[in-house]
């Protein structure tokens, strides 16, 4: 089982809406290659509700504003590490956040790697 597949494959994983809406903005982007449908993505996204999700809260917002003045990420991505300390997670999995540092209890994961 690759890395990916394996990091998808838990079942007590977590979700911030951030994330869905990313999803969903980068997978249907007309630009893209091969641009999934909406139907596909709407689908995708009805899948991954299986796992907890954080709904975007003042309190997020709060937090990601924190951060970002912190530690130098985007608001977006600091929304999303935001939300990851919300719900409690040890770990982010990120393709284009920093692998491996560390920041406010969680640790960035390049699932790719």
């Amino acid at each position: 089982m690759t890395p990916l597949v394996r990091h998808v494959a838990i079942d007590d994983g977590a979700l911030s809406v951030q994330v869905l809406q990313e999803f969903n903005v980068q997978a249907t982007r007309p630009t893209r290659p091969h641009p999934l449908t909406h139907e596909t993505a709407v689908g995708l996204v009805s899948a991954w509700r299986r796992f907890k999700v954080q709904e975007i809260t003042l309190s997020i917002l709060t937090g990601a504003l924190e951060i970002k003045a912190a530690h130098g990420f985007s608001y977006w991505d600091s929304a999303i590490i935001s939300a990851a300390c919300a719900l409690g997670c040890r770990e982010v999995y990120s393709e284009d956040m920093s692998h491996g540092r560390e920041l406010e209890g969680i640790t960035i994961v390049n699932p790719f790697r």
